[in-house]
């Protein structure tokens, strides 16, 4: 049943691919990539190459509301956000406070913070900042957006892995559905990509092979779905969107081609990082009944698609169960700007966003030999039109089993 939509007014991307939307379409649509191949250097440990995709952005120039110092992600977010509402055409005090809420995810937040402030305490010796207590909590970004846009209503951050996003951004639909809120601030934001984090991934061995140092750099190392897939990059970033209640849009005489129209949330309740297709399955379908849609009539899905085999199969897996014999047009991002953790939800449903916008879906990238095993309609080579284009989905599927389902709709 369709509890009824939410209006998308504005967003905003910071990414491996660009850090507007002028850039990231180029990159997205064109099939490039932003991956690359970095040398991690662990005390007590041989070298290791290591696959990544990094933001062009230099915090240091992103002013803090709380005046404190600024983890790299809250940092990203505050961007982020700042493109949202200026697309949004929305300023602080054109809602009243108490109707304003902030909901943002993060898996690792403040993580390149506390990296940095162990290297104080243990490698330099030295005492740390008085307030690295704020920049290093979970909450940081949230904090920090909540400062910015004066938010008195709900300010709530979710850590649900690769999930974060994705989760916010529904429960911010479930708020404004309910007449708890008139607009949201909603997204996600990550930046892991601090020398203790990388080697964890790493020494987890979910990360691309990426052979010896002598061997050039290689962008395709990421490949979704493919028979040969090894594991993803890490990738940082963050997106923020703008959500209103179509009343409160109006009352603004704000206009808006897309909305957030379903969604939905499980967990599997199995394995902590072995995913179960049943679960992705109830999710998908949750999020179709929520949205008042039927299979057929979604035409692209953003998949989660990280490139890794038990990963990949399984979703592969629930798209068939879930779309039968009819597959949308699948798309697996994650293949051009790494993986952003609990940023992934928010920056992929940008993405959807984009595809639905243009009615094109972008190319899986670098993929080349689908898997004999895997029954997908993966698009490859270059973007594909969909003339037909209303509906999308966006996928998240993370470690713990929290499973999250976004759909989004063209408004005509």
């Amino acid at each position: 049943m369709n509890h009824g939509s939410v209006c998308i007014t504005g967003y905003g991307v910071l990414s491996p691919l660009g850090q507007d939307l002028e850039a990231f379409d180029d990159a997205l649509f064109g099939g490039d990539s932003a991956v690359c191949v970095e040398e991690l250097v662990l005390p007590g440990m041989a070298p290791c190459r290591v696959p990544l995709a990094r933001c062009d952005f230099d915090e240091s120039q992103v002013q803090a509301p709380s005046k404190v110092a600024l983890d790299r992600g809250s940092a990203m977010a505050l961007a982020a956000a700042a493109a949202a509402t200026r697309q949004a055409a929305w300023a602080v005090g054109d809602t009243d406070p108490e109707r304003v809420g902030i909901y943002w995810g993060s898996g690792m937040g403040g993580g390149a913070s506390f990296d940095d402030n162990c290297h104080t305490v243990y490698a330099e010796q030295r005492r740390l900042r008085p307030t690295s207590v704020v920049t290093t909590m979970p909450n940081a970004a949230l904090a920090e957006l909540a400062l910015r846009y004066a938010a008195r209503g709900a300010a709530i951050g979710y850590a649900c892995a690769c999930a974060s996003a994705a989760v916010a951004i529904g429960e911010a639909l479930l708020a404004l559905r309910a007449g708890r809120l008139d607009l949201a601030i909603v997204g996600g934001s990550e930046a892991p990509l601090a020398i203790s984090i990388m080697g964890a991934w790493h020494a987890m061995r979910v990360l691309a092979p990426v052979g010896d140092a002598g061997n050039e750099p290689s962008r395709a190392v990421c490949r979704p779905f493919a028979a040969d897939r090894a594991g993803f990059a890490l990738g940082e970033g963050a997106a923020a969107l703008v959500l209103e209640s179509e009343a409160h849009a109006r009352a603004r005489r704000v206009g808006w081609d897309v909305q957030l129209s379903g969604y939905a949330s499980t967990c599997d309740g199995l394995y902590i990082t072995q995913p179960d297709p049943a679960g992705q399955v109830r999710a998908m379908q949750a999020a179709l009944r929520d949205a008042g849609l039927t299979p057929g009539e979604i035409g692209h899905v953003n998949a989660h698609g990280t490139a890794t085999s038990a990963g990949d199969a399984a979703e592969a897996e629930s798209l068939g169960r879930v779309f039968g014999g009819k597959p949308p047009a699948v798309t697996a991002t994650k293949a051009a700007m790494g993986h952003l953790l609990g940023a992934g939800g928010a920056v992929e449903l940008v993405a959807t966003l984009r595809a639905l916008q243009r009615r094109m879906a972008p190319p899986t990238a670098h993929q080349a030999a689908l898997d004999a095993g895997i029954e997908i309609d993966l698009v490859r080579g270059q973007a594909r039109e969909l003339p037909r284009l209303k509906h999308a989905m966006s996928n998240s599927f993370a470690f713990g089993g929290t499973n999250a389902v976004l759909v989004a709709s063209r408004v005509e």
